[in-house]
């Protein structure tokens, strides 16, 4: 950015239109005059988008959001920013206006947002359109985590799949996660308490992932994760930090000292190849992983 002109600089700070520019791990980095005043920031600040909209959602300003629970709302959301080149919908702000809102993605993971205002334009459809959004959003999310379930996160890779990469770089990662000895928690804790489980344990994978990652459940106690952009070399560290983390963080109230782990395989994914093919690969590395004592990771051969 440092190499766009004065001139340039000048449009994008004085335009009406709403810009802001992401990094891969979603931390704004960019934000002219009409997206700060719009969201809220102040001089200086480079907050993470998740950061943003939960300070402003406290604060009943910025974006309106009408699901009952904000966390997931957050995750539902996430489960679909970054994932696709290209990304529109209208929103609402509390301060009344309405905005036309174009999320654009670049394979690095870098996202342009850019919103404009459409509050004077005909309305007597934006509602409709804006429940046929969210019928959208509900039909591509998991009802229990709020992450995107099976048919959503299969589409996800099939895109991933057909992206057009130069050949020196790695067109992505598929991992197939699974909840060690789930059946026990149920057993001893009860299905409500696995629940629990479940929806922490999506929540701490989404906290440890870039915008552009996606994560959904399979069923059951089986996630997938998918890292655009990264080979399997790259990603074993990630991975594993992962797995690390449900181990710390994902905690039974019933008795605290249970380590919760999971078992993971990853494949790299191959241009042109078919998701049923790079699923198997990642599924047969799953089951090595368990075969091999669990809580592991293990890559594809």
């Amino acid at each position: 950015m440092q190499d766009l002109t004065p001139d340039i600089w000048a449009l994008l700070g004085h335009t009406q239109a709403l810009i802001g520019i992401y990094d891969p791990s979603g931390r704004l980095v960019y934000a002219n005059e009409a997206f700060c005043t719009a969201f809220f920031i102040e001089p200086g600040e480079t907050p993470l988008w998740c950061d943003l909209m939960r300070r402003n959602y406290h604060a009943g300003r910025g974006v309106r959001i009408s699901h009952p629970c904000f966390e997931d709302w957050l995750q539902s959301t996430l489960s679909r920013r970054g994932k696709v080149a290209s990304l529109s919908a209208e929103t609402d702000l509390m301060d009344g206006r309405w905005l036309w809102i174009v999320e654009s993605t670049m394979p690095d993971g870098f996202m342009l947002f850019v919103g404009t205002d459409i509050t004077r334009q005909r309305c007597s459809q934006r509602e409709l359109r804006q429940e046929r959004d969210i019928a959208v959003r509900f039909s591509q999310t998991d009802p229990l985590t709020s992450i995107s379930n099976r048919r959503h996160i299969m589409d996800v890779l099939e895109t991933v799949l057909v992206t057009d990469v130069p050949p020196s770089r790695p067109l992505g990662s598929l991992c197939i996660l699974d909840i060690d000895l789930f059946k026990t928690v149920n057993d001893r804790f009860g299905h409500v308490t696995g629940d629990s489980v479940l929806v922490d344990v999506a929540r701490t994978l989404r906290a440890g992932l870039r915008t552009c990652d996606a994560l959904g459940r399979l069923g059951g106690e089986e996630f997938m994760v998918i890292l655009p952009g990264v080979g399997a070399e790259a990603a074993q560290p990630i991975l594993n930090r992962l797995l690390s983390l449900i181990s710390h963080s994902c905690k039974i109230a019933q008795d605290p000292d249970y380590v919760l782990t999971c078992s993971a395989g990853a494949t790299e994914l191959q241009p042109g190849e078919r998701s049923d093919t790079a699923y198997s690969r990642a599924d047969r590395a799953l089951y090595d992983a368990k075969r091999g004592g669990r809580n592991r990771l293990m890559l594809a051969s």
